[in-house]
């Protein structure tokens, strides 16, 4: 696992969350720890090392 530090696209406040390396590619949803808003979350990983990090407001 591995912790990544990022704005919330809702609240702006910085958080983290931890990000499984195991799966090369992933897209799921997960809610912002501050403001509980759901937060659409991609990543890639090559080699257990994080290549691309995006995160998206679900409700525009």
């Amino acid at each position: 696992m591995l912790e990544h530090f990022f704005t919330c696209p809702y609240c702006w406040e910085t958080i983290s969350m931890l990000l499984d390396y195991s799966v090369n590619q992933q897209k799921y949803i997960e809610d912002c720890e501050v403001c509980c808003n759901p937060i659409q979350i991609e990543t890639k990983f090559f080699n257990k090392e994080l290549i691309d990090f995006q995160v998206y407001n679900i409700e525009q």
